[in-house]
Protein backbone atom coordinates (compact mmCIF):
# COMPACT_ATOMS: atom_id res chain seq x y z
CA UNK A 1 0.00 0.00 0.00
CA UNK A 2 1.50 3.53 -0.98
CA UNK A 3 1.84 6.01 1.40
CA UNK A 4 -0.66 8.22 -0.50
CA UNK A 5 -3.41 5.47 -0.32
CA UNK A 6 -2.86 5.53 3.27
CA UNK A 7 -3.61 9.26 3.64
CA UNK A 8 -6.52 8.79 1.69
CA UNK A 9 -7.59 6.35 4.36
CA UNK A 10 -7.24 8.58 6.87
CA UNK A 11 -8.90 11.36 5.58
CA UNK A 12 -12.03 8.95 4.89
CA UNK A 13 -11.84 7.81 7.70
CA UNK A 14 -12.08 10.97 9.39
CA UNK A 15 -15.28 11.98 7.24
CA UNK A 16 -16.72 8.43 8.89
CA UNK A 17 -16.07 8.62 12.13
CA UNK A 18 -17.92 11.68 12.93
CA UNK A 19 -21.30 10.06 11.53
CA UNK A 20 -20.73 6.95 13.10
CA UNK A 21 -19.48 8.57 16.65
CA UNK A 22 -22.88 10.54 16.64
CA UNK A 23 -24.63 6.69 16.28
CA UNK A 24 -22.57 5.25 18.66
CA UNK A 25 -22.46 8.28 21.03
CA UNK A 26 -18.81 7.74 20.68
CA UNK A 27 -15.97 10.35 20.53
CA UNK A 28 -15.04 10.53 16.74
CA UNK A 29 -11.04 11.18 17.84
CA UNK A 30 -11.11 7.89 19.57
CA UNK A 31 -12.65 5.85 16.91
CA UNK A 32 -10.46 6.93 14.76
CA UNK A 33 -6.98 5.93 16.81
CA UNK A 34 -8.78 2.58 17.06
CA UNK A 35 -9.33 2.29 13.57
CA UNK A 36 -5.09 3.36 13.39
CA UNK A 37 -4.52 0.49 15.84
CA UNK A 38 -6.34 -1.88 13.57
CA UNK A 39 -4.39 -0.93 10.08
CA UNK A 40 -1.18 -0.89 11.57
CA UNK A 41 -1.47 -4.76 12.63
CA UNK A 42 -2.70 -5.16 9.45
CA UNK A 43 0.63 -7.11 7.28
CA UNK A 44 0.12 -5.57 4.36
CA UNK A 45 -0.42 -1.53 6.05
CA UNK A 46 4.03 0.01 5.70
CA UNK A 47 4.71 2.57 8.09
CA UNK A 48 3.63 5.67 8.33
CA UNK A 49 6.30 7.05 6.77
CA UNK A 50 6.37 10.62 8.39
CA UNK A 51 9.76 12.57 10.62
CA UNK A 52 8.59 12.87 14.08
CA UNK A 53 9.98 16.26 14.01
CA UNK A 54 7.33 17.18 11.57
CA UNK A 55 4.21 15.64 13.38
CA UNK A 56 3.72 18.45 15.55
CA UNK A 57 4.47 21.42 12.70
CA UNK A 58 1.68 19.92 10.05
CA UNK A 59 -1.38 18.74 12.61
CA UNK A 60 -0.90 21.16 15.68
CA UNK A 61 -1.05 25.02 14.24
CA UNK A 62 -4.44 24.31 12.11
CA UNK A 63 -5.81 22.19 15.11
CA UNK A 64 -4.91 25.08 17.89
CA UNK A 65 -6.19 27.90 15.18
CA UNK A 66 -9.56 25.80 14.84
CA UNK A 67 -9.77 25.67 18.50
CA UNK A 68 -9.32 29.28 19.63
CA UNK A 69 -12.11 30.32 17.42
CA UNK A 70 -14.57 28.49 20.13
CA UNK A 71 -13.17 30.87 22.68
CA UNK A 72 -11.88 34.60 23.72
CA UNK A 73 -9.31 36.45 25.36
CA UNK A 74 -11.91 37.42 28.01
CA UNK A 75 -12.41 33.35 29.07
CA UNK A 76 -8.51 33.27 29.16
CA UNK A 77 -8.15 36.18 31.49
CA UNK A 78 -11.63 35.24 33.60
CA UNK A 79 -10.14 31.64 34.33
CA UNK A 80 -6.19 32.47 34.43
CA UNK A 81 -6.55 31.05 37.93
CA UNK A 82 -7.83 27.95 37.00
CA UNK A 83 -6.08 27.37 33.79
CA UNK A 84 -2.27 28.15 35.54
CA UNK A 85 -2.90 25.93 37.78
CA UNK A 86 -3.44 23.23 35.34
CA UNK A 87 -1.33 24.40 32.44
CA UNK A 88 1.29 24.95 34.61
CA UNK A 89 1.66 23.97 38.18
CA UNK A 90 -0.23 20.41 37.50
CA UNK A 91 2.62 19.91 34.49
CA UNK A 92 5.13 20.66 36.53
CA UNK A 93 4.13 18.30 39.26
CA UNK A 94 3.12 15.26 37.21
CA UNK A 95 6.45 15.22 35.54
CA UNK A 96 7.69 15.71 39.12
CA UNK A 97 5.83 12.52 40.13
CA UNK A 98 6.45 10.28 36.78
CA UNK A 99 9.78 11.30 36.88
CA UNK A 100 10.71 9.60 40.27
CA UNK A 101 8.36 6.95 40.06
CA UNK A 102 9.98 5.90 36.15
CA UNK A 103 13.33 6.28 37.70
CA UNK A 104 12.96 3.79 40.58
CA UNK A 105 11.17 0.74 37.99
CA UNK A 106 13.37 1.64 34.94
CA UNK A 107 16.54 0.09 35.32
CA UNK A 108 19.13 1.83 34.06
CA UNK A 109 16.56 5.10 33.13
CA UNK A 110 18.65 8.19 34.54
CA UNK A 111 16.47 11.08 35.87
CA UNK A 112 16.90 13.64 33.04
CA UNK A 113 15.51 11.01 30.57
CA UNK A 114 13.05 10.02 33.55
CA UNK A 115 12.13 13.88 33.20
CA UNK A 116 11.78 13.93 29.50
CA UNK A 117 9.36 11.06 30.32
CA UNK A 118 7.07 13.15 32.55
CA UNK A 119 7.24 16.36 30.61
CA UNK A 120 5.76 14.60 27.40
CA UNK A 121 3.26 12.32 29.12
CA UNK A 122 1.81 15.34 31.31
CA UNK A 123 -0.01 17.40 29.13
CA UNK A 124 -3.61 16.61 28.13
CA UNK A 125 -3.74 17.12 24.30
CA UNK A 126 -5.61 20.53 23.11
CA UNK A 127 -7.45 18.66 20.27
CA UNK A 128 -8.27 15.62 22.07
CA UNK A 129 -9.65 17.69 24.96
CA UNK A 130 -11.70 19.99 22.29
CA UNK A 131 -13.15 16.77 20.48
CA UNK A 132 -14.13 14.54 23.02
CA UNK A 133 -15.00 16.65 25.74
CA UNK A 134 -16.71 19.36 23.67
CA UNK A 135 -19.04 17.21 21.82
CA UNK A 136 -21.22 15.30 25.25
CA UNK A 137 -22.90 18.61 25.98
CA UNK A 138 -20.54 19.98 29.19
CA UNK A 139 -21.26 23.17 30.67
CA UNK A 140 -19.16 25.67 28.91
CA UNK A 141 -17.35 26.58 32.47
CA UNK A 142 -16.11 22.95 31.94
CA UNK A 143 -15.39 22.90 28.33
CA UNK A 144 -13.64 26.54 28.14
CA UNK A 145 -11.28 25.58 31.26
CA UNK A 146 -10.45 21.84 29.89
CA UNK A 147 -9.65 23.85 26.12
CA UNK A 148 -7.90 26.64 28.12
CA UNK A 149 -5.81 23.87 30.32
CA UNK A 150 -5.40 21.94 26.88
CA UNK A 151 -4.04 24.72 24.70
CA UNK A 152 -1.92 26.55 27.19
CA UNK A 153 -0.37 23.10 29.05
CA UNK A 154 2.10 22.32 25.71
CA UNK A 155 4.10 25.67 26.60
CA UNK A 156 4.96 24.30 29.68
CA UNK A 157 5.59 20.64 29.01
CA UNK A 158 7.48 21.32 25.07
CA UNK A 159 10.04 23.65 27.14
CA UNK A 160 10.73 21.09 29.53
CA UNK A 161 11.06 18.58 27.59
CA UNK A 162 13.22 19.73 25.50
CA UNK A 163 15.75 21.34 28.69
CA UNK A 164 15.65 17.68 29.71
CA UNK A 165 16.41 16.01 26.54
CA UNK A 166 19.48 18.80 26.41
CA UNK A 167 20.61 17.51 29.74
CA UNK A 168 20.66 13.98 28.73
CA UNK A 169 22.28 14.69 25.53
CA UNK A 170 24.72 17.17 26.70
CA UNK A 171 25.32 15.68 30.19
CA UNK A 172 24.67 19.04 31.96
CA UNK A 173 21.88 20.90 33.16
CA UNK A 174 21.32 23.99 35.26
CA UNK A 175 17.85 25.44 37.09
CA UNK A 176 18.68 28.58 35.56
CA UNK A 177 19.13 27.76 32.29
CA UNK A 178 16.21 26.27 32.46
CA UNK A 179 14.08 28.90 34.05
CA UNK A 180 15.60 31.62 31.43
CA UNK A 181 14.74 29.12 28.86
CA UNK A 182 11.01 29.25 29.93
CA UNK A 183 11.22 32.86 30.17
CA UNK A 184 12.49 33.43 26.92
CA UNK A 185 10.51 31.07 24.67
CA UNK A 186 7.56 32.92 26.20
CA UNK A 187 8.56 36.13 25.16
CA UNK A 188 9.66 35.20 21.53
CA UNK A 189 6.58 33.42 21.18
CA UNK A 190 4.02 36.45 22.49
CA UNK A 191 6.18 38.46 20.49
CA UNK A 192 5.98 36.51 17.21
CA UNK A 193 2.52 35.97 18.18
CA UNK A 194 1.29 39.56 17.97
CA UNK A 195 3.49 40.64 14.99
CA UNK A 196 1.72 37.91 13.15
CA UNK A 197 -1.34 38.59 14.30
CA UNK A 198 -1.48 42.32 13.46
CA UNK A 199 0.40 41.52 9.72
CA UNK A 200 -2.57 39.21 8.98
CA UNK A 201 -5.29 41.67 9.94
CA UNK A 202 -3.63 44.48 7.70
CA UNK A 203 -3.62 42.22 4.95
CA UNK A 204 -7.07 40.91 5.43
CA UNK A 205 -8.43 44.71 5.23
CA UNK A 206 -6.44 44.89 1.58
CA UNK A 207 -8.26 41.35 0.47
CA UNK A 208 -11.75 41.90 -1.00
CA UNK A 209 -12.45 38.78 -1.28
CA UNK A 210 -13.74 36.35 1.51
CA UNK A 211 -12.30 33.46 -0.17
CA UNK A 212 -9.12 34.72 0.13
CA UNK A 213 -9.19 36.35 3.34
CA UNK A 214 -10.30 32.82 4.98
CA UNK A 215 -6.91 31.49 2.84
CA UNK A 216 -4.88 33.44 4.59
CA UNK A 217 -6.31 32.50 8.16
CA UNK A 218 -4.58 28.81 7.27
CA UNK A 219 -1.45 30.42 6.71
CA UNK A 220 -0.86 32.38 9.35
CA UNK A 221 -0.84 29.55 11.84
CA UNK A 222 1.79 27.63 10.55
CA UNK A 223 3.39 30.95 9.69
CA UNK A 224 2.95 31.77 13.34
CA UNK A 225 4.33 28.26 14.79
CA UNK A 226 7.51 28.38 12.18
CA UNK A 227 8.62 31.44 12.96
CA UNK A 228 8.56 31.02 16.50
CA UNK A 229 10.29 28.19 16.55
CA UNK A 230 12.81 29.23 14.41
CA UNK A 231 13.36 32.04 17.14
CA UNK A 232 13.76 29.16 19.96
CA UNK A 233 10.17 30.30 21.08
CA UNK A 234 6.73 28.17 22.02
CA UNK A 235 5.33 27.19 18.81
CA UNK A 236 2.07 26.68 20.58
CA UNK A 237 1.85 29.69 22.48
CA UNK A 238 2.91 31.97 19.02
CA UNK A 239 0.07 30.30 17.54
CA UNK A 240 -2.56 30.58 20.51
CA UNK A 241 -1.66 34.42 20.61
CA UNK A 242 -2.03 34.85 16.63
CA UNK A 243 -5.48 33.73 16.69
CA UNK A 244 -6.59 35.56 19.72
CA UNK A 245 -5.08 38.46 18.30
CA UNK A 246 -7.31 37.91 14.54
CA UNK A 247 -10.27 37.17 17.12
CA UNK A 248 -10.28 40.49 18.82
CA UNK A 249 -9.64 42.01 15.38
CA UNK A 250 -12.91 40.55 13.87
CA UNK A 251 -15.08 44.02 14.27
CA UNK A 252 -16.56 43.91 10.55
CA UNK A 253 -20.54 43.03 11.72
CA UNK A 254 -21.52 43.19 7.75
CA UNK A 255 -19.15 40.38 6.66
CA UNK A 256 -21.61 37.66 6.25
CA UNK A 257 -19.89 35.86 3.38
CA UNK A 258 -16.49 36.25 5.33
CA UNK A 259 -17.68 34.40 8.28
CA UNK A 260 -20.34 31.49 6.95
CA UNK A 261 -17.45 30.95 4.41
CA UNK A 262 -14.92 30.50 7.26
CA UNK A 263 -17.31 28.88 9.62
CA UNK A 264 -17.60 25.94 7.17
CA UNK A 265 -13.96 25.90 5.94
CA UNK A 266 -12.80 25.67 9.72
CA UNK A 267 -15.05 23.01 10.20
CA UNK A 268 -13.64 20.90 7.51
CA UNK A 269 -10.28 21.74 7.96
CA UNK A 270 -10.92 20.88 11.50
CA UNK A 271 -12.66 17.30 10.91
CA UNK A 272 -10.10 15.77 8.10
CA UNK A 273 -6.39 16.94 10.12
CA UNK A 274 -8.28 16.08 13.59
CA UNK A 275 -9.28 12.53 12.05
CA UNK A 276 -5.57 12.12 10.71
CA UNK A 277 -4.20 13.23 14.03
CA UNK A 278 -5.37 10.63 15.95
CA UNK A 279 -5.31 7.98 13.12
CA UNK A 280 -1.59 8.27 13.26
CA UNK A 281 -1.61 8.01 16.94
CA UNK A 282 -3.06 4.55 16.14
CA UNK A 283 -0.77 3.57 13.20
CA UNK A 284 2.51 4.59 15.21
CA UNK A 285 1.52 1.15 16.93
CA UNK A 286 4.21 -0.75 14.40
CA UNK A 287 7.14 1.94 15.63
CA UNK A 288 6.00 1.36 19.37
CA UNK A 289 5.97 -2.42 18.98
CA UNK A 290 9.15 -2.43 17.56
CA UNK A 291 10.52 -0.93 20.60
CA UNK A 292 9.51 -3.81 23.03
CA UNK A 293 12.30 -6.08 21.59
CA UNK A 294 11.24 -8.97 23.79
CA UNK A 295 10.52 -6.99 26.80
CA UNK A 296 7.07 -6.22 26.20
CA UNK A 297 5.17 -7.91 29.17
CA UNK A 298 7.79 -6.05 31.44
CA UNK A 299 7.44 -2.84 29.50
CA UNK A 300 3.67 -3.18 29.90
CA UNK A 301 3.83 -3.26 32.93
CA UNK A 302 6.20 -0.11 33.36
CA UNK A 303 3.56 1.96 31.15
CA UNK A 304 0.20 0.93 33.29
CA UNK A 305 1.93 1.63 36.29
CA UNK A 306 2.75 5.44 34.87
CA UNK A 307 -0.22 5.77 33.52
CA UNK A 308 -1.95 5.11 37.21
CA UNK A 309 0.72 7.80 38.31
CA UNK A 310 -0.76 10.64 35.36
CA UNK A 311 -4.11 9.69 36.13
CA UNK A 312 -3.96 9.39 40.01
CA UNK A 313 -1.97 12.88 40.00
CA UNK A 314 -4.57 14.55 37.95
CA UNK A 315 -6.93 13.55 40.65
CA UNK A 316 -4.91 14.25 43.83
CA UNK A 317 -4.35 17.76 42.72
CA UNK A 318 -7.22 18.52 41.04
CA UNK A 319 -9.84 18.21 43.70
CA UNK A 320 -8.59 20.00 46.45
CA UNK A 321 -7.19 22.96 43.76
CA UNK A 322 -10.43 23.40 42.33
CA UNK A 323 -12.19 23.60 45.47
CA UNK A 324 -9.29 26.27 46.81
CA UNK A 325 -10.00 28.25 43.54
CA UNK A 326 -14.18 27.78 43.83
CA UNK A 327 -14.22 29.31 47.10
CA UNK A 328 -11.91 32.33 46.50
CA UNK A 329 -12.55 33.09 43.34
CA UNK A 330 -16.68 32.73 43.47
CA UNK A 331 -16.39 34.87 46.42
CA UNK A 332 -15.25 37.80 44.17
CA UNK A 333 -17.23 36.73 41.13
CA UNK A 334 -20.16 34.89 41.90
CA UNK A 335 -20.42 34.03 37.87
CA UNK A 336 -16.86 32.72 37.48
CA UNK A 337 -16.37 29.90 35.19
CA UNK A 338 -15.80 26.74 37.14
CA UNK A 339 -16.65 23.03 38.30
CA UNK A 340 -19.94 23.90 40.02
CA UNK A 341 -19.82 20.75 42.68
CA UNK A 342 -17.75 17.79 43.48
CA UNK A 343 -19.24 15.94 40.25
CA UNK A 344 -17.80 18.03 37.86
CA UNK A 345 -14.69 18.26 39.04
CA UNK A 346 -14.79 14.37 38.51
CA UNK A 347 -15.34 14.78 34.68
CA UNK A 348 -12.70 17.42 34.54
CA UNK A 349 -10.11 14.62 35.88
CA UNK A 350 -11.21 12.28 33.94
CA UNK A 351 -11.29 14.35 30.73
CA UNK A 352 -7.15 14.58 30.95
CA UNK A 353 -6.62 12.61 27.65
CA UNK A 354 -3.32 12.66 26.19
CA UNK A 355 -2.70 12.27 22.32
CA UNK A 356 -0.88 14.18 19.54
CA UNK A 357 1.63 16.30 21.69
CA UNK A 358 2.48 13.11 23.34
CA UNK A 359 3.48 10.73 20.79
CA UNK A 360 5.03 13.37 18.78
CA UNK A 361 7.34 14.38 21.53
CA UNK A 362 7.98 10.87 22.28
CA UNK A 363 8.78 9.86 19.01
CA UNK A 364 11.51 13.18 18.42
CA UNK A 365 13.87 11.44 21.41
CA UNK A 366 17.26 11.43 19.89
CA UNK A 367 19.21 7.87 18.70
CA UNK A 368 22.27 9.03 20.34
CA UNK A 369 23.54 11.71 23.31
CA UNK A 370 26.74 13.96 22.17
CA UNK A 371 29.19 11.20 23.56
CA UNK A 372 28.14 9.11 20.81
CA UNK A 373 26.07 6.55 22.73
CA UNK A 374 22.54 5.43 22.82
CA UNK A 375 19.79 7.51 24.05
CA UNK A 376 19.41 6.10 27.54
CA UNK A 377 16.14 4.31 27.62
CA UNK A 378 15.06 5.69 24.33
CA UNK A 379 12.78 2.62 23.84
CA UNK A 380 11.65 2.41 27.23
CA UNK A 381 9.77 6.19 27.03
CA UNK A 382 8.44 5.34 23.31
CA UNK A 383 6.95 2.81 25.13
CA UNK A 384 5.39 3.97 28.21
CA UNK A 385 4.20 7.29 26.52
CA UNK A 386 2.11 5.35 23.97
CA UNK A 387 0.16 3.36 26.72
CA UNK A 388 -0.04 6.25 28.71
CA UNK A 389 -2.04 7.77 25.51
CA UNK A 390 -3.96 4.31 25.23
CA UNK A 391 -4.90 4.63 28.74
CA UNK A 392 -5.99 8.54 28.88
CA UNK A 393 -7.46 8.16 24.97
CA UNK A 394 -9.12 5.52 24.47
CA UNK A 395 -9.99 3.90 27.74
CA UNK A 396 -11.32 7.31 29.14
CA UNK A 397 -11.98 8.56 26.14
CA UNK A 398 -14.94 5.77 25.47
CA UNK A 399 -15.94 5.84 29.24
CA UNK A 400 -16.53 9.41 29.80
CA UNK A 401 -19.38 9.47 27.80
CA UNK A 402 -20.83 6.91 30.60
CA UNK A 403 -19.49 8.97 33.17
CA UNK A 404 -21.03 12.11 31.92
CA UNK A 405 -24.38 10.23 31.82
CA UNK A 406 -24.19 8.26 34.95
CA UNK A 407 -22.78 11.79 37.17
CA UNK A 408 -25.64 13.59 35.21
CA UNK A 409 -23.00 16.36 34.30
CA UNK A 410 -25.25 18.48 31.55
CA UNK A 411 -25.04 22.01 29.97
CA UNK A 412 -26.55 24.76 32.07
CA UNK A 413 -29.29 25.43 29.57
CA UNK A 414 -31.11 27.99 32.04
CA UNK A 415 -28.00 30.09 32.10
CA UNK A 416 -27.31 29.51 28.31
CA UNK A 417 -31.15 30.88 27.68
CA UNK A 418 -30.53 34.06 30.03
CA UNK A 419 -27.40 34.81 28.20
CA UNK A 420 -29.30 34.51 24.99
CA UNK A 421 -32.34 36.81 25.97
CA UNK A 422 -29.68 39.38 26.87
CA UNK A 423 -28.28 39.26 23.43
CA UNK A 424 -31.63 39.31 22.16
CA UNK A 425 -32.71 42.31 23.86
CA UNK A 426 -29.27 43.82 23.09
CA UNK A 427 -29.73 43.12 19.10
CA UNK A 428 -33.09 44.46 19.49
CA UNK A 429 -32.44 47.08 21.05
CA UNK A 430 -29.24 48.43 18.95
CA UNK A 431 -31.83 47.80 15.98
CA UNK A 432 -34.61 49.90 16.91
CA UNK A 433 -32.00 52.70 18.08
CA UNK A 434 -30.88 52.70 14.40
CA UNK A 435 -34.03 52.72 12.81
CA UNK A 436 -35.29 55.58 15.09
CA UNK A 437 -32.03 57.54 13.68
CA UNK A 438 -32.71 56.32 9.70
CA UNK A 439 -36.71 57.88 10.49
CA UNK A 440 -35.73 60.81 11.57
CA UNK A 441 -32.96 61.54 8.99
CA UNK A 442 -35.04 59.99 5.91
CA UNK A 443 -38.07 61.16 6.90
CA UNK A 444 -39.55 57.06 6.83
CA UNK A 445 -43.20 56.76 6.22
CA UNK A 446 -45.05 55.78 9.64
CA UNK A 447 -46.02 52.35 7.56
CA UNK A 448 -42.52 51.57 6.73
CA UNK A 449 -41.53 52.26 10.54
CA UNK A 450 -43.90 50.36 12.00
CA UNK A 451 -43.24 47.00 9.65
CA UNK A 452 -39.66 47.70 10.33
CA UNK A 453 -40.67 47.80 14.36
CA UNK A 454 -42.65 44.43 13.87
CA UNK A 455 -39.59 43.09 12.01
CA UNK A 456 -37.30 43.76 14.97
CA UNK A 457 -39.57 41.78 17.54
CA UNK A 458 -40.09 39.26 15.02
CA UNK A 459 -36.56 38.79 15.24
CA UNK A 460 -36.01 38.88 19.00
CA UNK A 461 -38.41 36.07 19.44
CA UNK A 462 -36.82 33.83 16.76
CA UNK A 463 -33.65 34.21 19.12
CA UNK A 464 -35.86 33.88 21.95
CA UNK A 465 -39.60 33.01 21.95
CA UNK A 466 -40.11 34.24 25.65
CA UNK A 467 -38.99 37.68 25.03
CA UNK A 468 -41.59 40.52 24.99
CA UNK A 469 -45.15 40.62 26.38
CA UNK A 470 -47.75 37.88 26.17
CA UNK A 471 -49.61 40.02 23.02
CA UNK A 472 -46.67 40.34 20.84
CA UNK A 473 -45.80 36.98 21.45
CA UNK A 474 -49.68 35.67 20.76
CA UNK A 475 -48.77 38.16 18.01
CA UNK A 476 -45.88 36.20 16.71
CA UNK A 477 -47.49 32.90 16.95
CA UNK A 478 -50.29 33.83 14.86
CA UNK A 479 -47.80 35.45 12.30
CA UNK A 480 -45.03 32.59 12.33
CA UNK A 481 -47.75 30.15 9.93
CA UNK A 482 -47.69 32.92 7.63
CA UNK A 483 -43.72 33.47 7.67
CA UNK A 484 -43.42 29.55 7.39
CA UNK A 485 -45.22 29.53 4.65
CA UNK A 486 -43.97 32.31 2.89
CA UNK A 487 -39.99 30.75 3.54
CA UNK A 488 -41.19 27.33 1.50
CA UNK A 489 -42.30 29.50 -1.48
CA UNK A 490 -39.27 31.29 -0.78
CA UNK A 491 -37.26 28.38 -0.62
CA UNK A 492 -39.05 27.09 -3.52
CA UNK A 493 -38.61 29.80 -5.90
CA UNK A 494 -34.92 29.95 -5.13
CA UNK A 495 -34.63 26.63 -5.49
CA UNK A 496 -35.72 26.93 -9.24
CA UNK A 497 -34.07 30.41 -10.01
CA UNK A 498 -31.15 27.87 -8.95
CA UNK A 499 -31.72 24.77 -11.26
CA UNK A 500 -32.12 27.07 -14.03
CA UNK A 501 -28.77 28.99 -13.58
CA UNK A 502 -27.25 25.59 -13.22
CA UNK A 503 -29.01 23.95 -16.24
CA UNK A 504 -27.38 26.62 -17.75
CA UNK A 505 -23.88 26.09 -16.82
CA UNK A 506 -24.26 22.67 -19.63
CA UNK A 507 -25.74 24.56 -22.64
CA UNK A 508 -23.45 25.29 -25.59
CA UNK A 509 -21.76 28.24 -25.38
CA UNK A 510 -22.29 28.93 -21.25
CA UNK A 511 -19.43 30.52 -19.76
CA UNK A 512 -19.31 28.46 -16.60
CA UNK A 513 -17.23 30.51 -14.69
CA UNK A 514 -19.87 33.38 -15.12
CA UNK A 515 -22.62 30.94 -14.60
CA UNK A 516 -20.72 30.05 -11.09
CA UNK A 517 -21.22 33.66 -10.23
CA UNK A 518 -24.59 34.03 -10.54
CA UNK A 519 -24.85 31.04 -8.52
CA UNK A 520 -22.96 32.10 -5.80
CA UNK A 521 -25.15 35.54 -5.40
CA UNK A 522 -28.01 33.13 -5.57
CA UNK A 523 -26.83 30.96 -3.01
CA UNK A 524 -25.49 33.73 -0.53
CA UNK A 525 -29.22 35.23 -1.13
CA UNK A 526 -31.13 32.07 -0.10
CA UNK A 527 -28.83 32.09 3.10
CA UNK A 528 -30.26 35.39 4.33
Amino acid sequence: MHQFALLFILLLGAVLTVPLGDKLGLPAPVLMTLAGIVLALLPFVPDIDISPEYILPLLLPPLLYAAVQRTSWRQFAANWQPIFLLAVALVFVTTAAVAVVANSIVPGLPIAAAVALGALVAPPDPVAVSAVAGSLGLPRRLVSILEGEGLFNDVTSVVLYNVAIAAVVSGSFTWSVAAAELALSAIVAVAVGVLVGFAGARLMTLLGDATLRVGLTLLLPYASYVISDQLHGSGVLAVLVTALFLNEKRSDADDIEGRLTGRSFWTVIDTLVTGVAFGVIGLELHTVLGTASGELGQMLVWGIIVSAVVIAVRFAWLVPAAAAVRRTKQALDPDAELPSNFRETIVMWWSGMRGVVTVALALAVPLQIDKGSAFPGRNQIIFIAFTVIIATLVVQGLTLPWLVRTLRVTADTARERALESQLAQSAMSAARTRLHELAESEELPDDLVELLTRRIIEMGVRIDPDIGDDERRESHRERLARVRAFRRAQSEIMSAARQAVLAARHQPGSDPELVDRVLHQLDVRSLR
